[in-house]
């Protein structure tokens, strides 16, 4: 089964930026049919979708992370990326990769990666 590993969490101030990291252990073929996202959780709260691009390169972003945060993918790398630009202390929260894909038109698998912890504080 493919794995999911997150890199680039860590602590900065408000107005501060990151970009987190996903490297997916497959091919770049295979990399390239899969919908990948991006989620994240803060302690005590539900895990909420912050962006996703799809296998064809679509992207869409819950409305806290339009306009700060950019979503991309490296097909070549088989790695997804958030750049995150002005963070606030509510964007605090484990970030988690996340990879869905159909084998068949029936069927679909997906992955989580571990997570990865940004904290967001003066």
């Amino acid at each position: 089964q493919v794995q999911l590993v997150e890199s680039g969490g860590g602590l900065v101030h408000p107005g501060g930026s990151l970009r987190l990291s996903c490297v997916a252990s497959t091919s770049e073929r295979r990399f390239r049919m899969k919908d990948m996202s991006w989620y994240r959780q803060a302690a005590g709260k539900d895990r909420d979708l912050v962006a996703h691009i799809d296998a064809g390169g679509m992207t869409s972003y819950a409305e806290f992370a339009k306009g700060r945060f950019t979503i991309s993918r490296d097909n070549a790398k088989s790695t997804m990326y958030l750049q995150m630009n002005n963070l606030q202390p509510e964007d605090s929260a484990v970030y988690y990769c996340h990879a869905k894909w159909y084998p068949s038109v029936e069927r679909y698998y997906q992955v989580w990666g571990q997570g990865t912890l940004v904290t967001v504080s003066s």
